[in-house]
């Protein structure tokens, strides 16, 4: 990986701010995305912290079905009785402007991991910690949130990162850097080449499950685990795959596993019955330079991968929701040159809260405003 002179910016500083949370015996809160880049993220970083002697006051997984996606008030309301804190968001938090200003005044101290595209402008947190923040000199952009994590644990474990932990949690950065489809190029191809050489020998109880698939290689089984992991539900603010991945037993994970792969094995059958819906529908409206449509029946962890579906085979930009009784949450997937986030941008003044990769986004909005943001981004994309 690139060399220490040259370091993603504001790093040190986490690292610093971290230690001394931990010296001083102060309260923190890791709040991360429930997908497999967030979960691996908060379980790196837990880890680290652990190693160094610290203690984690509180974890939190947003539930995107009821909250949405990012920080947001009902789970700030839910965790403000651990106030004064360190909050640290992981895999979200960089177009959480109003939210972060809400953190603030409950008494947190925020702190940004990310990953994701800058908005117009950033966050008022304490610290921000995203390669694609203006003045970042770090020459790879493209890390998972779990990538930046792991850079994160690096400058906090220094010589305390020991191989076994190194490769320990480069199993969990490098599942994340697939799982969210990050380009294999420069620091990500060590990530994933390190971290699936590891993951054949893990430690981890929740991994060693699915070793059997690592009898055909280590991309498999990859797939195997990520899939799993996707298909876990957030319950009680923590997430299943959390669960799997941190699991002390086999048996116990052994029996999380099956029933995460079985949810797995539902959850693609109802991809498939959404993305034929979507099919019929654009397929009525073949001359639109976008597809945009909505049902109350999609759930968001649906709609996402049946917009990468559909993108893939029509070659147009897709946008899928799931409506609600005010409001909806929607997914964004573009065909790659076409950016997802800047048509999201100039139809802002209709969107609750939006954000995500060129290629991959997603968006908040009022049920008031699908017509309004539909003919705006219409326009947008017939400019």
């Amino acid at each position: 990986m690139k060399s220490v002179k040259s370091q993603i910016k504001n790093l040190k500083k986490a690292a610093e701010r971290i230690k001394k949370a931990i010296k001083k015996k102060e309260r923190i809160i890791l709040y991360g995305d429930a997908d497999m880049d967030g979960v691996s993220s908060v379980i790196i970083l837990k880890e680290a912290i652990i190693n160094l002697g610290g203690k984690v006051s509180a974890i939190y997984f947003p539930d995107r079905e009821t909250e949405g996606y990012g920080v947001n008030e009902d789970a700030l309301n839910y965790l403000k009785k651990y106030s004064p804190a360190l909050f640290i968001t992981v895999d979200l938090g960089i177009g959480n402007f109003k939210e972060i200003k809400l953190a603030k005044k409950l008494g947190f101290e925020v702190m940004v991991v990310d990953h994701h595209k800058v908005l117009n402008k950033l966050p008022d947190a304490k610290i921000i910690v995203n390669p694609k923040q203006k003045g970042d000199k770090y020459p790879f952009k493209e890390f998972a949130a779990a990538g930046v994590v792991f850079k994160l644990s690096e400058a906090l474990l220094d010589k305390k990162m020991t191989p076994a932990l190194r490769g320990n949690f480069l199993e969990l950065a490098a599942l994340a850097t697939i799982a969210d489809m990050m380009i294999e190029e420069e620091d990500n191809i060590k990530i994933i080449t390190e971290g699936l050489a590891s993951l054949k020998s893990t430690f981890r109880p929740g991994l060693q499950v699915f070793a059997k698939e690592g009898e055909n290689g280590s991309r498999p089984m990859a797939q195997k685990i990520i899939s799993a992991c996707h298909a876990g539900e957030t319950k009680e603010h923590i997430n299943e795959a959390y669960f799997l991945l941190t699991s002390p037993s086999l048996e116990g994970a052994e029996s999380l596993a099956v029933e995460l792969s079985e949810k797995s094995y539902i959850r693609q059958q109802r991809i498939k019955v959404a993305t034929e819906e979507v099919e019929k529908r654009a397929l009525k409206k073949i001359e639109e330079p976008i597809i945009f449509e909505g049902d109350k029946d999609w759930p968001i962890l649906i709609a996402a991968p049946a917009a990468s579906r559909i993108c893939n085979t029509y070659k147009k930009p897709t946008f899928l929701y799931s409506q609600r009784k005010n409001d909806s949450q929607g997914a964004v997937r573009t065909p790659k040159g076409i950016d997802g986030v800047k048509p999201m941008i100039y139809c802002s003044k209709y969107l609750e809260t939006y954000g995500g990769h060129p290629q991959a986004a997603g968006f908040r909005i009022k049920n008031k405003n699908l017509g309004k943001f539909q003919k705006c981004l219409l326009k947008y994309f017939k400019i």
